[in-house]
Formats: C-alpha cells, sequence, structure tokens
C-alpha cells in the first residue's frame, strides 16, 4: 500500500501544480521556462566551485592526507568511540556536502550500510549541514542587520 501510495506522490503533486496554475491563469509554460532559464544560471555560476572542491577532496584522498588526520585522531577519538574511519567525512562535511557524499558511498561500500560505521556516517550527513557555509551565511546576515 505505501509503495502504492509513493509512486502516486510524484504525478500528484505535478497534477495539483497543473490544476492550481489553470486555477490561478498562470502561463505555466513561461514559468517553467523562466524557471529552467534561472536554474541553468545557478548551475553555471556554482559549477567552478563545485568543481574545485571535487577536485581538492580528490587530491585530499589520494594523496592519503585525510586517513593521516584519521590514524593521529584515532586514540582520542577511540575514547567516545567515534570511528577514525569517519573523520575524513566529518572534516569534508564542513565544507561541501556534496564532496562528502562521495565519501559517504566509499564509507557504505567499504563497511556496509548496516554497521556501526554507516549508520553513524548516515547520522552525521543528515544532521549536520556545511559548517562553513552555514556560518558565512550568518555572519553575512549579521553583517546587513547592523549596516542597516
Amino acid at each position: 500500500m505505501i509503495a502504492y501510495l509513493s509512486n502516486l506522490m510524484i504525478p500528484m503533486v505535478i497534477f495539483g501544480i497543473v490544476i492550481l496554475a489553470l486555477s490561478t491563469k498562470i502561463d505555466m509554460f513561461a514559468a517553467f521556462t523562466k524557471g529552467a532559464k534561472d536554474g541553468f544560471k545557478v548551475v553555471y555560476e556554482i559549477l567552478p566551485t563545485l568543481i574545485g572542491l571535487m577536485l581538492a577532496v580528490g587530491i585530499l584522498r589520494t594523496s592519503g592526507i585525510l586517513d593521516v588526520v584519521g590514524d593521529i585522531l584515532a586514540k582520542p577519538l577511540s575514547v567516545i568511540g567515534f570511528p577514525s574511519q569517519l573523520v575524513p567525512l566529518s572534516l569534508v562535511k564542513m565544507f561541501s556536502s556534496s564532496a562528502a557524499t562521495g565519501l559517504l558511498l566509499d564509507i557504505f561500500k567499504k563497511f556496509g550500510t548496516d554497521t556501526y560505521e554507516g549508520l553513524l556516517a548516515s547520522i552525521l550527513m543528515s544532521c549536520s549541514g556545511a559548517l562553513v557555509c552555514t556560518l558565512a551565511g550568518m555572519i553575512a546576515s549579521v553583517i546587513i542587520v547592523k549596516i542597516m
């Protein structure tokens, strides 16, 4: 029953949007093309940053620096039960959620999804945002408020 309902959710949402647009007499095609054009502009603007972050994380992973940091922190983190294999994920997550997703998939391949490491990595990914980006946004909003 739930699988049946979940298969219907996306068509129902699309159908609901079409009905809402028709009832408010909105030009759906113009709104769709404007949204698609704006979306492509956003992708064009953030793509170089995303490529740079993915490249930097790839270099850090390949060079072994993240593993060395994990090995250094293994002893102190073992006291609280935090696996040293998740240190790279924790560090990268602060800067880029997209890059951390790649590390998460590696953890799933190595340990599995139902292991302690897999479950802890899932929790880590789901309950923490990109710290640096969040702090930058908060600081920028405080500065703007103080200026006004």
